[in-house]
């Protein structure tokens, strides 16, 4: 039986099988992933650069003068496919500390759940939304496959808008994307 072969002497369909091979292994070497990304200390840190950023401090100062209270500040970071919510942080604590939650709606739904059909609002409309959040946490932790992540479950109460255009997360000059995972994520510090 005869093969096909080229100059060198390899069978055609190997010679087609090696060079995909080699293709796909330099397009999955030219992705980013959120783990490995440069300029933060390891999966889930934010630079020592990001937090201590003049902004950062100016707005900790500011974060550090709200009134105490049984609510929640959280901020929607919605990324597409996943199932967590966003971030919570009690008053007058930093963004840096805050912990990525899942809602639970047993109680009310969250902020941005909509009908499917007829508001024009979609799925995520809200992101970087800031609210004034009141429930629990429920001492659960809920798998996200989506995004690999293991959050603490927040049992909703009520929520009320602080602000649509509240600035930076975490730092000036943060990216985002609506298809990368967030930066700071569990396992928190």
């Amino acid at each position: 039986m005869k093969h096909d072969t080229n100059r060198a002497g390899f069978p055609a369909k190997r010679l087609v099988y090696l060079c995909s091979i080699l293709t796909a292994t330099w397009m999955l070497s030219s992705c980013e992933t959120t783990g490995s990304s440069s300029g933060r200390s390891g999966a889930g840190q934010l630079p020592a650069s990001a937090l201590n950023n003049p902004a950062v401090k100016a707005r900790n100062a500011q974060i550090a003068t709200e009134p105490t209270g049984n609510y929640y500040i959280g901020r929607r970071y919605w990324t597409d496919g996943t199932r967590f919510w966003g971030y919570l942080r009690q008053p007058r604590q930093p963004w840096s500390e805050a912990k990525l939650v899942i809602m639970n709606e047993t109680i009310t739904k969250q902020p941005d759940r909509v009908p499917e059909e007829g508001t024009g609002l979609t799925h995520g409309y809200d992101h970087n939304y800031e609210y004034r959040i009141w429930g629990s946490f429920t001492g659960k932790t809920i798998y996200d496959p989506n995004s690999n992540f293991v959050v603490p479950e927040f049992r909703l109460s009520k929520y009320e808008v602080i602000s649509q255009n509240p600035g930076f997360l975490f730092y000036p000059g943060e990216t985002y994307s609506p298809r990368r995972l967030p930066v700071k994520h569990p396992p928190f510090p």
